[in-house]
């Protein structure tokens, strides 16, 4: 049998791949070369999972590869009605990210819930003011998203005890469906934005939700920016529906300078960087190896995305 060849799709750095010498043929691109070295490719490594040259390159002529993996959680980039359509496999990063986004939504949750912001202000100031802050203990939320990344947020903000309830795309064991998520949002203290990017959860945080929610209530996005409305969110905030707010995604990134969020009241901006502790990267890499080395072997390869549902199932 031929040696494979593998297609990586750069952003630097570059992902660690020396354990594939000898098994794979590595090729790397950038997104202007991708059309042109799709039909020579077996596996794409989708290593730069901000770009959106996948969906553009797709649909051109010639073969295409039997396996796209993205080093990212989110699959909404790749996708475009001709690999749906497709017998490629796709797989992404489950996995990785889970633990790490949980730790950060606990940071945001205590930095809101304590006035951190407004201390750190204080402080440049030299202005000593004594404040009030908010307990945590006994608050609730409601976590949109029951895949692994909402469940390890649901399991951490309970060890805050902030009693915590999953929406999920079904109602199940444990998990919530959509038709409970405006009585939810109606009560929660908390509102955090997990579920993937698909026809039916774009733009859901819009006016109307954010009008249900209480006047105390925070949300945090660490999603994708497309679940939200965000003009909505900012006369939400600008207008005190909700008391505040943290945005770790956007429609557009780099977030513009002249975009109105940056100047919102009570809200928190973070430069998509939820997920991203200290070794990522490596751990990106070492997964797809890990990945790369069952479908070599011909087993079953883990993480295996739904294309029509956008994202892995059975969770």
């Amino acid at each position: 049998m031929p040696t494979p060849t593998l297609l990586v799709l750069d952003a630097e750095p570059l992902p660690r791949l020396g354990r594939l010498t000898g098994h794979a043929r590595i090729e790397h691109t950038d997104a202007a070369g991708l059309a042109a070295r799709l039909p020579r490719a077996d596996v794409l490594l989708v290593w730069d999972f901000t770009s959106r040259a996948v969906r553009d390159a797709w649909p051109g002529e010639g073969p295409r590869p039997r396996w796209v993996h993205t080093a990212s959680a989110g699959v909404d980039h790749l996708m475009c009605p001709e690999l749906v359509a497709s017998d490629t496999v796709v797989t992404n990063a489950r996995g990785v990210f889970d633990q790490p986004i949980a730790e950060y939504v606990a940071a945001l949750v205590l930095a809101m819930a304590k006035d951190l912001p407004r201390t750190l202000e204080l402080q440049r100031e030299r202005a000593w003011r004594h404040r009030e802050s908010h307990r945590i203990a006994g608050t609730r939320a409601v976590v949109v998203g029951s895949g692994p990344i909402g469940r390890a947020i649901a399991h951490t903000l309970g060890a805050l005890g902030i009693t915590t309830a999953l929406v999920g795309r079904a109602a199940r064991s444990g998990v919530h469906g959509p038709e409970d998520l405006d009585r939810l949002l109606a009560r929660a203290d908390w509102v955090i934005a997990a579920a993937p990017l698909t026809d039916e959860t774009r733009g859901m945080f819009d006016a109307r939700r954010f009008g249900l929610m209480q006047p105390s209530a925070r949300f945090v996005n660490i999603g994708r920016g497309q679940l939200v409305v965000e003009d909505a969110l900012a006369e939400a905030l600008a207008k005190r529906w909700i008391a505040g707010a943290a945005m770790d995604v956007f429609e557009a990134e780099p977030l513009p300078a002249d975009n109105p969020l940056w100047q919102a009241p009570g809200l928190i901006v973070s430069p998509h960087m939820s997920g991203d502790t200290i070794g990522w990267r490596d751990e990106l890499g070492a997964q797809f190896v890990e990945l790369y080395e069952q479908w070599a072997a011909g087993e079953p390869l883990k993480n295996v995305v739904d294309k029509q549902r956008g994202y892995v199932p059975g969770h």
